[in-house]
C-alpha cells in the first residue's frame, strides 16, 4: 500500500515503487503542442475573416472543422489505443498531426477557404489520437487519488501552449508586411517539424506499459481479464461518466466560443485597439492566467476536492460573463480574459472525474469524452451568426449558459 501518495515524488509512483516521472514529462510535450494548435485558431479566424471576407459565422467553419474531426476520430483513436496501447497510438497520432501541418503549404497556394479545413481536419484527427491517449496515461502514471492533480499539472503545459499560439500567430499574422496567405505556412510547418522530432524522441523511449483498466487492488491478470470484457455499452452504467461526456461538451463550446472571438469582442467593445494588441491581450493576459489557473489548480487539489472546486470556479465564470455581455467596455475585456483563470481547471478536471472507476473501460470512456469537445464545431457557429445578427456582446451569452451546465456537474452527487 501506498502511503503520502499526494507529496512529493510519490505523485509519480507506481503500486510497484516505479518511478514514472521522465514518462511524464515527456507525455507533458504533447499537451503543449496540441494547446499550441489549439490557440492559434482563434488568431486563425479573425485573419480568415480578413483575407477572405468572410462573415463571423463562415469563419467559425475553422472551429468546425478542427472539432469536427475530434468527433469523427474519436471512437476509432480509443479503438487503436486499446489494441496497440499508448505508445503506438501517440506516435500514430503525432504522424497524423504532422501530416495536417504540412497539408497548410499547399492550402497557401491555392488560397481557398476549403484546403485549409482539410488540413485542420488532419490536424484534429491527430489530436485526438493524442488526447485519448495522453490524458488517461497521465492519471495512471502513479497512485490513482493524485491521478485529477497529474493531469491538471500536465495540463499546466498545454496552458503555455495556449500563451504561444496566439502571441506568435499574432505576430506573424497580422504584420503589416509580405502576403498574408504566405505567412500562414510559416507556423504551421514549424509546427509540422517540431511534431517529427518528438516522434522519433517516443519512438526511441521505452515507455512503461500501463493499463488504464488497472487499479492498486487489481493484479495484472484480472486487470487484463476485465479488458477483454470492455464494452462501450457497459459505459451506460456510469451515470457520473455520461454526465462529464455533456459537461465537457458545454466546457469545450463555451471555451471555444470565448477564445474564437476573443479578439472580434474586444475591438468591438474599445475599438481603439488593434487586431495584433488584441491578440497580444489574449496571449498575456488570457492565456497566461489559463496557465497560472492550471497550475495553482493542481496545487489547490491537494486540500481540496477537485469537483467542488470546478464547481467554484463555474460559478465565477458565470457571473464574468454576465459583465462580458453588459459590453462595459474595458471592464468587461478584463472580466473576459480573467475567464480564462477560472476555465483553466475544466476540461483536465471533468475528464478527470468522468473516467474515475470505469477501469477496464477507461480506454473506451476516455474516446468518448474526447469526441464531446465536438461542442467546439457547434457554439461558435452559433455565437457567430448571433454576432451577425445582433452585436458580438449578445454572442457571449453562449459561453454563459455553457459554465451554468459546467456548474450543475460540479454540485451533482452522481458516481461510476
Amino acid at each position: 500500500m501506498i502511503e503520502n501518495n499526494t507529496k512529493g515524488s510519490s505523485m509519480f509512483r507506481g503500486k510497484e515503487g516505479q518511478n514514472y516521472l521522465f514518462p511524464f514529462i515527456l507525455v507533458c510535450s504533447l499537451f503543449f503542442l496540441w494547446g499550441f494548435a489549439h490557440a492559434l485558431l482563434d488568431v486563425l479566424n479573425a485573419h480568415f475573416q480578413e483575407i477572405l471576407q468572410i462573415s463571423k459565422a463562415r469563419s467559425a467553419l475553422v472551429q468546425f472543422a478542427l472539432y469536427g474531426g475530434y468527433f469523427v476520430m474519436g471512437i476509432p483513436a480509443g479503438l487503436i489505443i486499446k489494441k496497440y496501447g499508448y505508445k503506438k497510438g501517440i506516435v500514430f497520432g503525432l504522424l497524423v498531426f504532422a501530416i495536417g501541418a504540412f497539408l497548410f503549404y499547399p492550402a497557401t497556394l491555392i488560397r481557398t477557404f476549403l484546403p485549409f479545413l482539410i488540413a485542420l481536419f488532419v490536424i484534429a484527427c491527430g489530436l485526438t489520437c493524442l488526447e485519448t491517449a495522453a490524458n488517461p496515461y497521465t492519471t495512471v502514471l502513479g497512485p490513482s487519488k493524485s491521478g485529477a492533480r497529474r493531469i491538471n499539472l500536465a495540463q499546466s503545459f498545454n496552458g503555455l501552449g495556449w500563451i504561444l499560439g496566439p502571441l506568435l500567430g499574432g505576430l506573424l499574422l497580422f504584420s503589416d508586411e509580405g502576403d498574408p496567405f504566405a505567412a500562414l505556412a510559416t507556423p504551421y510547418i514549424g509546427i509540422g517539424i517540431v511534431v517529427l522530432l518528438i516522434a522519433v524522441l517516443f519512438v526511441r523511449t521505452p515507455l512503461p506499459q500501463i493499463s488504464a483498466g488497472e487499479d492498486d487492488s487489481l493484479s495484472t491478470k484480472e486487470a487484463a481479464q476485465l479488458n477483454k470484457k470492455s464494452r462501450f455499452r457497459d459505459l451506460l452504467k456510469h451515470p457520473l461518466f455520461i454526465f462529464a461526456v455533456i459537461a465537457q461538451f458545454f466546457y469545450v463550446a463555451g471555451q471555444t466560443g470565448i477564445g474564437s472571438f476573443f479578439i472580434n469582442y474586444v475591438i468591438e467593445v474599445r475599438p481603439d485597439i488593434s487586431h495584433l494588441q488584441a491578440s497580444q491581450i489574449l496571449a498575456f493576459g488570457g492565456m497566461g492566467l489559463f496557465m497560472v489557473g492550471r497550475i495553482s489548480g493542481s496545487y489547490i487539489m491537494k486540500y481540496f476536492n477537485p469537483k467542488k472546486l470546478l464547481a467554484i470556479y463555474a460559478l465565477i465564470n458565470v457571473l464574468l460573463m454576465v459583465v462580458v455581455v453588459m459590453g462595459l467596455g474595458m471592464i468587461s475585456v478584463v472580466c473576459l480574459f480573467v475567464s480564462y483563470f477560472f476555465m483553466s481547471i475544466m476540461y483536465p478536471t471533468i475528464f478527470a472525474v468522468g473516467i474515475s472507476g470505469l477501469k477496464e473501460n477507461t480506454e473506451k470512456g476516455s474516446s468518448l469524452i474526447v469526441m464531446a469537445v465536438a461542442g467546439g464545431a457547434v457554439i461558435p457557429m452559433l455565437m457567430g451568426r448571433i454576432a451577425d445578427i445582433s452585436s458580438m456582446t449578445t454572442g457571449f451569452i453562449v459561453p454563459l449558459v455553457c459554465f451554468v451546465v459546467i456548474f450543475i456537474f460540479g454540485l451533482s452527487k452522481m458516481k461510476n
